[in-house]
């Protein structure tokens, strides 16, 4: 099954269930990946974040209720919210008014429409890349539970740098490292079995002394080289995702992301993105 229609056949579950809690893992069923990956592809695809494109349907449908008669508390209960507040801070927040003031003359309201993935062709842009099938490594380091919505640890990771260069555990876990992938690792370790976790790490066969340590498992990598700040290695993270594994010939495949500091001016990083893919089957492209 192409990857595109995955995608889309997930966006059918959504909305199967925008009255339901909707389950992030089964989307990721869906689409074949974890949860995870599910909601890196669909907010580069969509340009909307998961939590935020339901938010919106919702939204979108509550209007429409209301203006059938149906009462505020029935609705917000039907989407979901525990309380008419929230469902009244969510409403205001995308329609611009009120929900008691939905009947009056001459109010009106936003319609955020279902989303459909289709495969756009760009102009032709290269993007270098090597595959790389790798044993399991050791990495220790420190590490922070993240959220099952992705878009609430935007904040978490960035502090976790800073916090880690001002008390000196960056040039600590430097001085660590000897073994490949030789720089300072970013680690999400995301499957949908346990916990989440981000790791700021190295590769290290050293004593873990404070430190953490993790078993990054055995895996094919699709590794790609960038360089700048911050905002370059999400743009290029947003290519891979959107440019480069549709038609790839590969899928994700149920191991951490990595990404590679070569260098630590976080201005001009010289940086890798591993990829954990696997080779789609012949039946599956």
């Amino acid at each position: 099954m192409d990857w595109v229609e995955r995608l889309n056949q997930s966006v059918s579950y959504i909305e199967e269930h925008l009255t339901d809690e909707i389950d992030y893992e089964q989307l990721g069923r869906i689409a074949c990946c974890s949860a995870y990956h599910y909601q890196r592809m669909f907010t580069y695809m969509a340009g909307i974040s998961l939590a935020e494109y339901i938010r919106r349907r919702k939204m979108s449908l509550a209007a429409s209720d209301l203006q059938s008669g149906e009462k505020i508390i029935d609705v917000a209960l039907k989407y979901g919210y525990s309380s008419p507040t929230a469902f009244h801070r969510s409403f205001r927040s995308f329609h611009r008014i009120a929900p008691s003031l939905l009947r009056k003359k001459g109010a009106t309201v936003k319609f955020f429409a279902p989303i459909v993935f289709c495969m756009t062709l760009k102009g032709a842009t290269e993007m270098n890349y090597r595959i790389e099938t790798n044993g399991a490594f050791r990495v220790i380091g420190i590490s922070a539970p993240l959220d099952r919505e992705i878009e609430k640890n935007f904040m978490v990771v960035p502090k976790m740098w800073r916090d880690a260069a001002a008390d000196g555990t960056i040039q600590k876990l430097a001085d660590m490292m000897d073994t490949p992938p030789m720089g300072l690792l970013g680690v999400s370790v995301c499957n949908d079995e346990k916990q989440w976790e981000y790791f700021i790490a190295v590769s290290s066969t050293k004593e873990k002394e404070n430190f953490k340590e993790y078993t990054v498992p055995a895996s094919t990598w699709a590794i790609f080289s960038g360089a700048g700040d911050n905002r370059s290695i999400q743009e290029l993270e947003r290519r891979i995702l959107t440019e480069w594994l549709p038609g790839s010939g590969y899928e994700y495949a149920n191991a951490p992301d990595i990404e590679v500091y070569l260098n630590p001016d976080p201005q001009n990083a010289q940086y890798e993105v591993w990829i954990p893919v696997a080779k789609k089957t012949p039946k599956e492209k």
